[in-house]
C-alpha cells in the first residue's frame, strides 16, 4: 500500500484522529460524570496551577532535536489526590480550551492543532485518572502511593506519544513517528522530575496545609526562573543563528557559493520548503532568481513567491508575514493563487537604497506548522546581514556571475544561454544559419554509480573542456542541465551543421582516466537550425531537445530536427501526464501468456508450467499503447517503480488465486535494470511474496541480455538478495546481444530463454536452427533451464522436440490473455485448481 495510492485516505485521516481523541475525551467526562458537590475552592487553586504550567515552555536540545514540554504534571499529580475525577477531567479540559483556542485566535495555526491538542490533553488525563482509580492510592506517605503516581504520569507519555504518532504519520510518515518517539524517551526525565516534585507537595500537604504557601513561593520564583531562561536561550539560540550566518557568507564569498549557501541556510533557520532571492536587472547587470527547494540539490531559476508580492515589499521597504490570516486582500488572493500556505518577504538594502527582496514559503510540518512574526522579525535581521555581505560592488558581481555560471564546469547556465541564443537569432547573416546541437551525455549514471559523484563531475569537466577543444571559432557553449550541454555557431548550410555534429560527437568521444580507471564518454546530439526550425530560443532549445531524445535511439548518434519529430514529442508528454492517471487510478491491465512443456502433447493437456505477466494500456485516444512505448516513458518520469510494483501484486495475485496441486502457478516478470538498480526493490519483494502467500521458487524476474552485462556491477547486489529469498532469475531474449557468455558463471541465472528471432528462423534458416542448438547444450552445461520465445508453428515445436527443448511459449499455444480469459484457457488445458494459499499481512 502506497501514500500515492491512497492519498484520499491520508488527507482526511488526521481529521479523524483528532475527532476519535475528541470523543475519547468527552466520554470520559460523560462516564464520570458531576459529583453533587462543586469543591470551588479547590478548582479555584488547580485551574491556575493548571493555566500557569501549561503555559510554562521548557525547550531542550538533544540528538538535533528541539523538544518542548510543560510542566503541568506537577499539578496533575496532586490534583489525582485530591479532586474528583470528573473535575480533574473537566479543569484540564477547560483549561487547554482556553490555552489552545486562544493560540488559535492569536496566531495562524489552523484549527487542526487546536482541536487535537484539546483532545490529547483531556484524554491523555482521563487515562491518568482511570490509571489512578484502577491501581488505587493510599495513604501519601505510602511509597505504593508514589509509584502509582508516576506510573499515572508515565501511562500518559506513552499513551499521547502513540497519537501524536498516529497523527505524524498522517501527515509526514515514519520519519516523523521515529522522531517523535525518541523525543518521547529523550524527555522523559522531565515529565518524571515534575511528578517527583508533584508527590513531594503532596506528602508536605498531608503534613500541613500550611505548607500550601511555601509551596506557593516556590512556584512564583520557579516560574519567575524559568521565563528568565527561556527567554535568555532564546536571545542565545538566535545569537548563535545569526553568527553562524554571517560566517556562512563570509566563507562563501571566497568560494563563489554565495547565493546558495545563504539560500540553503536560511531555509533551515526558518524550516522552510522554499528560499528566494530576487534581484532585479539594474543598467548592466542582469536580474536574478534563483530559488533553493527542500528536494533539489542546487538552486533552481522557479520562484514559487508572486513577483507582485515582491515588488510590493521592494516599494514599501518593509518586510511581511502573509498567510490565510495575515497580509492583505490582495496579497491573501495572490498567494491562494501561487498554492502557498504561507509565506515571508523582506527587502534586501544596501545602505538606504532596496536593492532586492528574500522571500521564504511554506513552512515544513504541512498544513499544522505556519510561520509567526518572531520568524519574520529574525528574517529581517539575517537580510540585514546580507545586505552589509553585498554591498561591497565585487560580492554583487560574484552574484550574478554565480546566477549565470555553473560552479562545475564554468560555462554558462541555461538562463544565460538562452540569452546568448536570443541574441544570435536577432543577427541575421546571409547564407549561413545559426546551428544549435545538444549534447546528452551517455551513461553518467552508470559513472556516479560504479565510481563516485566526484567521477561523474570529473567527466563532465571533461567534457566541456573537450567541447571547447573541438568546437568552431565564435562558438558559444553553456551547460543547461545535469548532463546536457549546448553549443551555438553559425554555418554554412543545415547540411554543413550535420556535418560538424558528427565531427564534434568524434570528437569527444573516447575513455579518460579517474583514480586508474577508463572510463569510455559518449552523447547523443540533436541539432536544429536558424531560420529553418526555430524563430526564438525557447522554441529552437525545445526542439534540439526533442532531436537530441531521438538522437539516443540513431545509428550515428546524431538527429537533426524536423516537422515529423513534433508530434512525436507532443504524444510522448501526453502519454507521461496520462499514464501517471492511469496508475494512480488503476487502468493498467496485466496480461497472462502460458508456458508449456515441449516434451508432452499439448493437445492432450497437463503440459502447464507457469506463465509471464504482461502488462497492457488500454489508452482512451490511442487504443493500446505499447509496452515498447510507455515502459520507457515510466523510466524517464520516474513511474517506473510504480509500474513495476503494480504488475508485480497483480501477477503475484493471480499466481495464487490459479495455485495448482502442486501450488501457486509460476509467475514471471520482466524488469528493468533501473527497477534491480532499487536498493529497496528486494525488500517490496519479500513483502509481496508474504502478502500474497507465494513461495519465492515460484517467481521468476525475466532481464534482457544486454542489461544483464551492461549494468552486471550494479546489479549484482540485489540479484545475490534475491537470489538469497529463492527468487529465480531468466535472461531475455538470449543470443541476440553480448557474445560473452562468462555472466552466466559470475550471476545467479537459473533460466534463459532464446530470442525469438532464432526460433522463428529454425525452420528455414540452418544458421537460426545452429544457433539454438549451440544454446541449448550450452545451458546444459550450466545447468540451466530453457524457455524457447515466439513458438507460432507445429513445426517449430518438432524441431525443439528432437533438440530436448524442455519449455516454449508464443503465439501456436496461446496469446497474452486477460485475467478471466487466461482463467479458462488454463481449465480447458486440464489444469487441476488447487487450494489458493492467499495470506494478507
Amino acid at each position: 500500500m502506497t501514500r500515492t495510492r491512497f492519498a484520499g485516505l491520508y488527507r482526511v485521516l488526521p481529521w479523524i484522529i483528532t475527532s476519535l481523541v475528541l470523543a475519547f475525551g468527552a466520554g470520559s467526562l460523560l462516564w464520570y460524570g458531576p459529583p453533587p458537590d462543586f469543591p470551588i475552592l479547590k478548582l479555584l487553586v488547580f485551574v491556575p496551577a493548571f493555566w500557569i504550567s501549561q503555559t510554562l515552555l521548557i525547550q531542550h536540545h538533544a540528538r538535533g532535536l528541539r523538544i518542548s514540554f510543560n510542566l503541568t504534571d506537577v499539578p496533575l499529580v496532586v490534583a489525582l489526590m485530591y479532586l474528583d475525577p470528573f473535575w480533574v477531567i473537566a479543569a484540564r479540559c477547560a483549561v487547554s480550551i482556553v490555552h489552545y483556542m486562544g493560540r488559535y485566535l492569536r496566531e495562524d495555526i489552523g484549527v487542526l492543532k487546536p482541536l487535537f491538542n484539546v483532545g490529547l490533553t483531556t484524554s491523555g488525563t482521563a487515562v491518568a485518572v482511570i490509571f489512578v482509580q484502577v491501581l488505587g492510592v493510599g495513604d501519601p506517605v505510602d511509597p505504593y502511593t508514589w509509584l502509582v503516581l508516576l506510573g499515572a504520569i508515565v501511562t500518559v507519555g506513552l499513551f499521547t506519544t502513540l497519537l501524536i504518532s498516529a497523527l505524524l504519520y498522517s501527515l509526514s510518515g515514519w520519519d516523523s513517528v521515529a522522531k517523535a518517539w525518541i523525543a518521547f524517551f529523550v524527555t522523559l526525565i522531565g515529565p518524571l522530575l515534575a511528578a517527583c516534585i508533584g508527590v513531594l507537595f503532596v506528602v508536605l500537604l498531608d503534613a500541613t496545609l500550611w505548607s500550601a504557601v511555601l509551596i506557593g513561593l516556590v512556584v512564583l520564583g520557579f516560574v519567575y526562573l524559568a521565563r528568565s531562561y527561556m527567554a535568555l536561550r532564546r536571545q542565545r539560540q538566535v545569537l548563535r543563528e545569526l553568527n553562524d550566518f554571517t560566517q556562512l557568507v563570509v566563507d562563501s564569498v571566497s568560494s563563489n557559493r554565495l547565493i546558495d549557501a545563504m539560500l540553503g541556510r536560511l531555509r533551515d533557520i526558518l524550516t522552510a520548503e522554499s528560499a528566494t532571492v530576487w534581484v532585479p536587472k539594474s543598467g548592466r547587470y542582469p536580474e536574478i532568481r534563483l530559488t533553493s527547494r527542500l528536494d533539489d540539490a542546487g538552486l533552481t531559476d522557479l520562484d514559487p513567491i508572486p513577483s507582485v508580492l515582491q515588488r510590493g515589499v521592494m516599494e514599501s521597504g518593509t518586510g511581511v508575514l502573509l498567510s490565510s490570516r495575515n497580509g492583505t486582500k490582495a496579497q491573501k488572493a495572490a498567494l491562494e493563487e501561487a498554492g502557498l500556505r504561507g509565506a515571508m518577504l523582506v527587502p534586501l538594502r544596501s545602505g538606504d537604497e532596496v536593492y532586492g527582496c528574500l522571500s521564504v514559503s511554506d513552512r515544513i510540518g504541512g498544513e499544522i506548522s505556519h510561520f509567526v512574526p518572531v520568524d519574520l522579525q529574525l528574517m529581517e535581521t539575517i537580510a540585514a546581514n546580507v545586505g552589509i555581505a553585498v554591498q561591497n560592488e565585487r560580492l554583487l558581481d560574484q552574484l550574478r556571475y554565480d546566477a549565470y555560471h555553473d560552479p562545475l564546469t564554468g560555462l554558462p547556465s541555461r538562463r544565460r544561454s538562452l540569452q546568448a541564443l536570443q541574441e544570435a537569432l536577432s543577427i541575421t547573416v546571409p547564407n549561413e544559419v545559426v546551428a544549435v546541437f545538444m549534447f546528452d551525455v551517455d551513461s553518467l549514471h552508470e559513472i556516479n554509480d560504479a565510481l563516485g559523484h566526484e567521477a561523474g563531475d570529473t567527466a563532465l569537466r571533461e567534457i566541456a573542456r573537450r567541447l571547447k577543444d573541438q568546437a568552431p571559432a565564435a562558438s558559444f557553449i553553456g551547460r543547461i542541465d545535469s548532463d546536457e550541454f549546448i553549443l551555438q555557431t553559425r554555418l554554412a548550410s543545415t547540411e554543413a551543421a550535420v556535418e560538424t555534429a558528427r565531427r564534434l560527437r568524434a570528437g569527444i568521444q573516447g575513455p579518460f582516466e579517474v583514480g586508474g580507471v577508463a572510463v569510455s564518454l559518449s552523447a547523443a546530439v540533436g541539432v536544429v537550425t536558424h531560420p529553418d526550425f526555430a524563430a526564438d530560443a525557447d522554441e529552437l532549445l525545445k526542439r534540439v531537445d526533442g532531436a537530441t531524445r531521438q538522437a539516443k535511439t540513431a545509428a550515428d548518434g546524431v538527429q537533426l530536427y524536423h516537422a515529423g519529430l513534433e508530434s512525436e514529442s507532443l504524444r510522448r508528454i501526453g502519454l507521461a501526464a496520462d499514464l501517471r492517471r492511469a496508475l494512480d487510478r488503476g487502468r493498467l491491465e496485466v496480461h497472462f501468456q502460458p508456458k508449456v512443456r515441449l516434451d508432452r502433447d499439448f493437445d492432450a493437456g497437463g503440459a502447464v508450467v507457469g506463465a509471464e505477466a504482461l502488462v497492457r494500456w488500454p489508452h482512451p485516444t490511442y487504443g493500446t499503447v505499447a509496452p515498447e512505448e510507455f515502459i520507457p516513458i515510466a523510466a524517464s518520469t520516474g513511474q517506473l517503480g510504480q509500474l513495476t510494483d503494480t504488475v508485480l501484486d497483480e501477477a503475484l495475485r493471480r499466481s495464487a488465486e490459479w495455485a495448482g496441486e502442486d501450488g501457486p502457478l509460476p509467475m514471471s516478470v520482466n524488469l528493468s535494470p533501473r527497477t534491480l538498480a532499487d536498493a529497496a526493490f528486494p525488500d517490496r519483494v519479500a513483502a509481496l511474496l508474504e502478502r500474497h502467500g507465494v513461495p519465492p521458487e515460484r517467481l521468476t524476474f525475466e532481464i534482457t541480455e544486454d542489461d544483464v552485462v551492461s549494468g552486471e556491477p550494479r546489479l549484482t547486489p540485489a540479484l545475490d538478495r534475491l537470489h538469497e529469498m529463492g527468487v529465480r532469475l531468466s535472461v531475455d531474449d538470449f543470443g541476440a546481444g553480448y557474445s560473452s557468455l562468462a555472466y552466466l558463471r559470475r550471476l545467479p541465472v537459473q533460466e534463459i530463454k532464446i530470442d525469438l528471432r532464432f526460433v522463428q528462423g529454425m525452420a528455414t534458416d540452418d544458421d537460426d536452427k545452429a544457433i539454438v542448438e549451440a544454446v541449448l547444450g550450452l545451458a546444459r552445461h550450466f545447468a540451466i533451464d530453457v524457455v524457447a520465445e515466439g513458438i507460432e508453428s507445429h513445426q517449430t515445436v518438432e524441431q525443439l522436440r528432437e533438440l530436448h527443448c524442455e519449455a516454449g511459449q508464443g503465439y501456436y499455444f496461446s496469446r497474452p490473455l486477460p485475467p478471466d480469459r487466461f482463467a479458462a484457457w488454463l481449465d480447458g488445458q486440464g489444469w487441476t485448481r488447487g487450494q489458493a494459499r492467499l495470506r494478507v499481512v
